[in-house]
């Protein structure tokens, strides 16, 4: 399932991230055709599949632009410590991940817009998208730190995208890559590739923090105020079930 095209940063800032009817039913039909299958895999995982997917801590390099340490500031500045430790897992959930697909990504542009994604999960605003409010604070984030516009305008598209149903299924787009870590560590995506070993040693250096119980508080009060939003679709769709019970202890 692929994102659908005219959900961009255009139609992002121009709506706030609220679906028309007819986008809503294309979404709506492909998340019915895409929860079964990610519901087996998960089954197949929880017996016992063993992948291989991993990256080595000891001497690994992250972004150290100022931008990146800039981000890393932010970050710890604004997001509660649940969402903070979620932020830093969605990046190392996704460099395993695009290195299993062999996707190519801007690894500043991606740990930016990871460290930032769900800057504005638990601030909900009436009619606006938090990943759209988000996007638009991390854009005017990066360019106070003297990134050019459309560098900082691609950290924002990414950060509006990555709710966006179909989109993580390419890694080589920021958005795609942002998605798709952060869906491993949210419901469990795609966790029957990574070597277990290796989650423990993550979980251990950025602990989850109960984010099921804040995530499902999150996505329920999204969906209350943006009600034309692609959260309320996700949550209506059963997301917050697949929260529940993906395979983390809390």
């Amino acid at each position: 399932m692929g994102a659908p095209a005219e959900l961009d940063w255009e139609w992002a800032t121009r709506t706030g991230g609220a679906l028309s009817g007819a986008q809503r039913r294309r979404l709506a039909a492909a998340l019915a055709r895409a929860v079964p299958g990610l519901l087996a895999a998960k089954a197949a995982s929880a017996l016992g599949g063993r992948g291989k997917g991993r990256l080595e801590f000891e001497g690994l390099r992250v972004p150290d632009s100022g931008l990146a340490v800039a981000a890393e500031q932010r970050a710890r500045e604004s997001l509660s410590t649940h969402m903070l430790e979620h932020s830093y897992r969605t990046y190392f959930f996704g460099r395993v991940l695009a290195d299993l697909d062999g996707a190519r990504f801007d690894d500043e542009l991606v740990y930016v817009a990871c460290l930032l994604h769900d800057l504005r999960l638990e601030q909900p605003t009436p009619g606006r998208c938090f990943a759209v409010t988000g996007a638009e604070a991390a854009v005017e984030f990066a360019l106070r730190e003297g990134t050019a516009p459309d560098r900082a305008e691609a950290i924002g598209a990414a950060i509006a995208s990555h709710i966006t149903p179909g989109v993580a299924a390419d890694l080589g787009d920021p958005g795609g890559f942002v998605s798709a870590g952060a869906s491993v560590d949210v419901i469990g995506a795609r966790v029957g590739e990574f070597d277990r070993e290796w989650i423990a040693d993550l979980l251990t250096r950025h602990p989850r923090r109960e984010l099921k119980r804040h995530l499902v508080a999150a996505f329920d009060a999204e969906a209350k105020a943006v009600p034309q939003g692609r959260t309320k679709l996700l949550v209506t769709a059963g997301f917050n079930q697949m929260v529940r019970v993906a395979p983390f202890g809390e």
